[in-house]
């Protein structure tokens, strides 16, 4: 398949409806829906919502029935790296290539912006005119996932544990394995989970799929990583080098650059096994798993 135009593709579906969902500037107040905006549009790859409606697709469902909570998934992550980028946590000046929501909004919008991000995604995904084709069950079971996934148990744990041990000399693998599978690994992870959800998976494509999304999401933030060291800051959109510039617990800090090329292809080895009970439906998940790994940015 040719990855290039379906990404592209499924951006242009995501943004659209990002843009009808999201409040407009126009509306009061207008600050921090405008902060909401800018972070949403700054030019996100839109991995998560993507990979959302490629397990949508893979377990046979309608991916139309999956865009609500492929853009509530987006507005989470996007809410995530609004607050990442304060002064109180890595005190970015950049991201995407563009100043931070805080040096455009200072920084008691941009805390706003992120929180009504968050309230906003789950306002998106419990609206019963979204709920067509879709039963209470599964959408509970959706809401539940994403939630879980988004709190102290997943992506919030993981920057807790991610900040706290930042500048410590003696940091192991394990603690950088949790860090990995919670920060960013935890929201892949829902995307798929949720994808499969909506598209009425049994129990067995849920398996498989689950297990692709914590190997992929594990192999994104190790590629990151990499990406922190042999990226340039263009490439990447936000300053190259911070992760070793803060002694930020990463896999090449623990157990070197080498070795940590290695787990990411392990990682997506790991996600194509779990795709092996999936005929050319689950290509999209594939071709993105390979993406993730080998990207440049």
């Amino acid at each position: 398949m040719d990855l290039k135009s379906y990404l592209k593709e499924q951006c242009e579906r995501i943004d659209a409806a990002l843009n009808r969902y999201l409040p407009r500037e126009t509306e009061l107040p207008h600050s921090v829906h405008k902060a909401m905006r800018y972070s949403i549009f700054a030019g996100g790859k839109r991995v998560r919502p993507i990979l959302m409606l490629a397990a949508c697709q893979a377990a046979g469902g309608d991916t139309e029935r999956a865009i609500p909570a492929a853009c509530a998934m987006e507005m989470i992550h996007t809410y995530s790296l609004i607050h990442d980028d304060l002064p109180a946590m890595d005190d970015d000046d950049f991201r995407r290539g563009n100043p931070t929501n805080h040096k455009v909004f200072g920084e008691a919008v941009a805390i706003l912006a992120g929180d009504a991000l968050l309230t906003e995604a789950f306002k998106l995904i419990s609206d019963p005119r979204f709920a067509v084709g879709c039963d209470a069950a599964s959408r509970l079971a959706v809401i539940h996932e994403i939630a879980t996934c988004a709190g102290s148990y997943g992506m919030v744990g993981g920057q807790v544990v991610d900040m706290e041990s930042e500048g410590k000399p003696d940091i192991d693998l394990p603690t950088v394995q949790y860090i990995h599978t919670h920060k960013t690994g935890a929201l892949i992870k829902a995307s798929v989970v949720a994808g499969a959800l909506l598209g009425g998976a049994d129990q067995k494509s849920q398996a498989g799929i689950t297990r692709y999304g914590e190997a992929a999401g594990l192999a994104f933030q190790i590629a990151d990583d990499i990406l922190d060291i042999e990226g340039t800051t263009e490439e990447i959109g936000k300053d190259a080098g911070s992760d070793q510039a803060r002694g930020k617990a990463t896999y090449p800090a623990v157990i070197g650059l080498d070795a940590a090329r290695e787990e990411a292809r392990a990682m997506m080895d790991e996600a194509m096994r779990a795709l092996e009970i999936f005929g050319a439906e689950a290509d999209p998940l594939r071709e993105i798993a390979r993406y993730i790994v080998y990207r440049k940015n």
